[in-house]
């Protein structure tokens, strides 16, 4: 597993909105010490620019996310974009909210099955980022072993989401295997009879084990991911960050 720690842009989408602000987040980012992103819920911003001011800042692009119908109506510029940023994980953040049922994730896959095809053909690979609805069950199976087992798709586990749906993240990292190509680092947290975010190492995760998982499983790479930070994202991206190097990231 690559042990640079990377940084999920979701987390700094506020501070991502311009080429402007892109720089001023990348700058912070290199002082924490993170040296990979993912480029997610960014402005619309050139990916020649986005691609030099990675250069700039050594900050490797590691992997997107992208919408529904940026891939289904624009594949050939979504490969494109990908190339010119020197990206070779597409991500999609999640489905919509239409095709949440059961026949829906069949259609699904359906859809992109040519999606995940043409960007293999191209040297590179479409993941799907989970959330918590794809552990439904229908007839005692889970919504998610659809996208498993009748898709070629590579993963982008999030262990958060894993854990808040009542899944071992663990032992599913394993079940996985290496389709589990990048893995979002964040915590789970207990407050007020409630369920939060929280930044990793901070929360109820047990992240030995995780993290033993993902090397077992043959995970490439891990983005720390905090959806709601209660300050500061970044001061929430340095602690992370700095746990994290404890436990032999850099």
């Amino acid at each position: 597993m690559d042990k640079r720690i990377g940084a999920q842009l979701y987390t700094l989408r506020d501070y991502c909105k311009t080429k402007e602000d892109l720089e001023e987040t990348f700058k912070k980012l290199k002082s924490i010490g993170y040296k990979t992103v993912q480029l997610s819920a960014i402005g619309d911003i050139d990916p020649h620019d986005i691609r030099a001011l990675c250069d700039k800042y050594e900050l490797e692009p590691i992997c997107t996310h992208k919408g529904y119908n940026d891939y289904i109506d624009n594949l050939e510029g979504m490969i494109e974009y990908h190339k010119i940023i020197g990206c070779k994980i597409a991500g999609i953040g999640a489905m919509p909210e239409s095709f949440r049922n059961p026949q829906g994730f069949k259609d699904f896959v359906k859809e992109f099955t040519p999606v995940c095809k043409a960007f293999r053909d191209a040297g590179m690979t479409f993941a799907y980022h989970n959330h918590g609805f794809e552990f439904m069950k229908d007839n005692g199976k889970f919504l998610m072993d659809t996208l498993v087992e009748d898709s070629d798709f590579d993963f982008i586990l999030d262990v958060y989401w894993l854990a808040f749906s009542g899944i071992d993240p663990a032992s599913f990292i394993k079940k996985i295997g290496k389709r589990a190509i990048v893995v979002h680092f964040k915590d789970l947290i207990v407050e007020n009879f409630s369920v939060t975010m929280s930044e990793v190492m901070e929360g109820n995760l047990n992240w030995d084990s995780i993290i033993a998982a993902c090397e077992e499983a043959g995970c490439q790479y891990a983005m720390v991911e905090q959806d709601v930070c209660k300050g500061n994202p970044f001061d929430s991206m340095k602690i992370s960050y700095d746990n994290l190097k404890t436990k032999g990231f850099c």
